[in-house]
């Protein structure tokens, strides 16, 4: 006779341990991207050090002449003789305007680095988020089209040229119909382009030729 607690031909509920599962934590969708989103700015580190250089070596010079005038001991000759051809030469001397072309176009130029970002090598690209920008190389986005455009059917080489606003490629088919390939070329180019992910995608100009006769 068994005993009724036995496990033979009977059917045990197992226990079940109830457990409060967190919510699934959803990814921050990515934040369109809105806005201007411009060029990188350059640190232009050698002209401003060039720039800074010449202001110290030049301060440096003009302190220790005017410290020796108070000290009662004679200016710098070249000092004197600037003076003097300053006092003497009329505005319309060539030299002047020569002096005061060079001045003015130095002067432009400090103007134009400091209100243009630089960088122009450096492509922005969208931010899929604020915390996040990233530049794509011209050389990097060129290679990126021309290994996609040799990969087509009837390619024998391609040149890119890869702007800011215009990518310029240059395709040399030694088979298939012409139009045939710059079809494909066209649309496997669009679509690298779009993959580049870039803030302003260049516009495409494309050319398709025959190899050219050796000899």
């Amino acid at each position: 006779m068994s005993e009724p607690g036995g496990t033979e031909g009977t059917t045990r509920r197992l226990p079940v341990v109830m457990e409060k599962v967190p919510p699934p934590v959803e990814a921050a969708p990515p934040v369109p991207d809105g806005g201007r989103n411009g060029r990188f700015w350059s640190a232009r580190r050698v002209p401003a050090g060039i720039v800074a250089a010449l202001l110290l070596v030049a301060a440096a010079v003009f302190l220790y002449d005017i410290a020796a005038v108070r000290a009662h001991l004679p200016a710098m000759s070249w000092r004197r003789v600037l003076a003097r051809q300053l006092a003497e030469r009329p505005l319309d001397d060539r030299w002047v305007l020569v002096g005061a072309g060079v001045a003015a176009a130095l002067g432009l130029w400090l103007l134009v680095l400091a209100v243009t970002p630089g960088l122009r090598d450096v492509l922005p690209m969208r931010r899929p988020h604020p915390d996040v920008r990233a530049g794509l190389q011209r050389a990097a986005a060129a290679m990126v089209l021309r290994d996609r455009a040799v990969q087509i059917s009837g390619v024998q080489s391609v040149r890119v040229r890869m702007g800011r606003r215009k990518a310029d490629v240059r395709a040399v088919s030694h088979f298939r119909d012409l139009d045939e390939v710059r079809t494909d070329l066209d649309t496997a180019l669009t679509t690298a382009v779009e993959g580049l992910g870039l803030t302003r995608p260049p516009k495409l100009s494309l050319r398709v030729r025959r190899p050219g006769r050796k000899g």
